[in-house]
C-alpha cells in the first residue's frame, strides 16, 4: 500500500496525516504546497482570476509535498508526513493568530489581506477572520500538535522538518532583506540544537547552505513552544529555481538532488530500528 492509501485526517479534513514508521521521531510538514482556495473564501478575495492564479504562483511553496514524499519514501525509518491541502490564502498555519505576528504588518498574520506586492487581498472583517481560524486554522493548528504528541509518545522526542521554498528575487512583502542561498536553514531557539543544523548542513552539502536568510524561524506548536527541549524544529527553505520553473512552472531535474539531500538528512537524524 501507498502512504497515501494509508493517509488518515478527521473527516471533512483539509490535511492528512501520512503514517511514518512507528518509532520514528521525524515529522515532515508541508503547509504551503496547495493552490486549492474553497469557492467560500474564493468570494471574499478582491482578486480576478487571473490575479488569483499569479498571486498562487508567487506564494505557493510548488512541489514541495512531492519532494517531502520522494524523500519519504526510501527512508531507512519512514517519517511521517503532515501535508496541508489549502493554500495559505485561505489561512497561514505557521502564523501567530494574534498581535504577536510580526507579518500583520504587511497584511499577513494568519489570515491574509494583502498579497504579496502589497494590493488587497480580501478587505477586513473581524467577523469572516474569526470564521476562518475557527474553520480552517484551528483545526489544523490542533492536529498537527496531536501529530507531535504522538511522535513524543512512541519515542520520546518529535523532530518537525519544515518544508518550504521561495523565489529567486524578492517579493515586496518581505520583511527582511539578505543572501538567497539555494537552501536556507531556519532555526528556533531552545527547539534547533547545533547537531541538527550540522546534520542539515552535511545532507545539502551538494548545495549552497546559510542560516536564517532571507527567512528565520522554524515551525513548533504553541503547546511546545520555547519550553519543550525534546519537540526539535528545523526550517529548510529551498531557493525555486534549484527545482522548478519559476514562478509556478513544472518541477525540473534539480528536484532529484533536492529530494536526495532530504532523505539523506532523514536518514542521518534517524536512528534504525531493529
Amino acid at each position: 500500500m501507498t502512504s497515501a492509501e494509508h493517509s488518515r485526517s478527521a473527516p471533512g479534513a483539509h490535511y492528512t496525516l501520512s503514517p511514518g514508521a512507528p518509532k520514528s521521531p521525524v515529522l515532515l510538514h508541508v503547509p504551503h504546497g496547495s493552490r486549492i482556495v474553497p469557492a467560500g473564501v474564493r468570494d471574499r478575495i478582491l482578486l480576478s482570476d487571473t490575479e488569483l492564479s499569479a498571486e498562487l504562483d508567487r506564494m505557493t511553496d510548488a512541489h514541495t509535498g512531492s519532494i517531502a514524499e520522494q524523500a519519504a519514501t526510501p527512508a531507512a525509518v519512514r517519517p511521517w508526513v503532515f501535508t496541508n491541502h489549502l493554500s495559505r490564502l485561505v489561512v497561514d498555519p505557521e502564523r501567530f493568530a494574534d498581535q504577536r505576528e510580526e507579518m500583520r504588518a504587511v497584511g499577513m498574520g494568519a489570515v491574509y489581506t494583502r498579497t504579496s506586492l502589497g494590493d488587497r487581498l480580501r478587505e477586513y472583517d473581524a467577523d469572516h477572520e474569526k470564521s476562518l481560524l475557527t474553520t480552517y486554522f484551528n483545526p489544523y493548528t490542533a492536529a498537527m500538535t496531536r501529530a507531535v504528541e504522538e511522535r513524543l509518545t512512541a519515542t520520546g522526542r518529535a523532530i518537525v522538518l519544515d518544508i518550504h521554498s521561495y523565489p529567486t528575487e524578492r517579493l515586496p512583502y518581505e520583511l527582511h532583506s539578505g543572501p538567497r542561498p539555494e537552501i536556507c536553514l531556519g532555526t528556533a531557539d531552545r527547539h534547533t540544537p547545533p547537531w541538527l543544523i550540522a546534520a542539515a548542513r552535511k545532507a545539502f552539502s551538494p548545495f549552497e547552505v546559510d542560516l536564517n536568510t532571507p527567512f528565520t524561524g522554524a515551525y513548533v506548536p504553541l503547546r511546545y513552544y520555547r519550553f519543550a527541549p525534546e519537540v526539535l524544529s528545523l526550517m529548510i527553505e529551498i531557493r525555486r529555481d534549484r527545482y522548478m520553473t519559476e514562478p509556478g512552472g513544472s518541477p525540473h531535474s534539480g528536484l532529484s538532488a533536492i529530494t536526495k539531500s532530504l532523505n539523506a538528512l532523514i536518514d542521518g537524524i534517524t536512528p534504525p530500528t531493529g
